[in-house]
């Protein structure tokens, strides 16, 4: 797998935030690198999602900091300018997924079906984001997908909590879960950076790999 990838697996919890607001990058970056995820996927679903991703860095250049909701050529190349080191989509645009290649830049499409595991395959991926995971069958679902394509992983995405988090990880075609129930949206939105910190480390310490 890309370094980017196996840094991902060695964290295990990819947090997926919606920044609204600039000013708050910085302190969300530092709550997730205390709490002990030096790693978020920040979604292209708002304006501030750019100049998001180059404040945490800023402060915290080794933290692994990647763009979700990607969507748009034009948000590969805004995403990557920041200083983005992966890009995240909630489907397989072949598009986007070819541009990435061509560029070296590590990106994870969002599947849910067989046969756009085997669009990804074709395009010569290895990892994909299974999305929306709970939505799409969960984990069996990912089972059942893994018989027929014992090389591919993935990342499942939409659902993921501390209830069924460990049941996705334990499984090894499970690189790495994504999920935003750390950093929820009226978190913060009411600035509460300690609370983030708190639900960070503790899903850390109750992760099983």
């Amino acid at each position: 797998m890309n370094k980017i990838l196996e840094q991902i697996q060695h964290i295990g919890i990819v947090p997926v935030v919606v920044l609204e607001h600039l000013e708050d990058a910085k302190p969300l970056a530092k709550a997730l690198c205390e709490g002990g995820l030096p790693c978020a996927e920040v979604t292209y679903r708002t304006a501030s999602a750019h100049d998001a991703i180059e404040s945490m860095l800023e402060d915290y250049p080794d933290m692994c900091v990647g763009a979700g909701t990607v969507l748009t050529i034009e948000h590969v190349n805004s995403a990557i300018l920041a200083g983005a080191k992966y890009i995240v989509s909630p489907g397989l645009n072949p598009k986007i997924v070819k541009y990435c290649i061509a560029r070296d830049i590590p990106v994870i499409p969002g599947v849910a079906t067989p046969s756009e595991v085997e669009q990804a395959m074709e395009l010569g991926l290895e990892v994909v984001k299974f999305f929306p995971a709970e939505a799409a069958g969960g984990i069996k679902m990912i089972d059942a997908m893994s018989a027929p394509y014992p090389n591919m992983r993935f990342m499942p995405t939409g659902g993921i909590s501390p209830a069924n988090m460990n049941e996705y990880l334990s499984n090894p075609k499970v690189i790495a879960c994504g999920g935003s129930w750390m950093v929820k949206s009226n978190l913060l939105e009411d600035k509460k950076f300690d609370e983030i910190k708190l639900l960070v480390k503790q899903a850390v310490e109750t992760m099983t790999r």
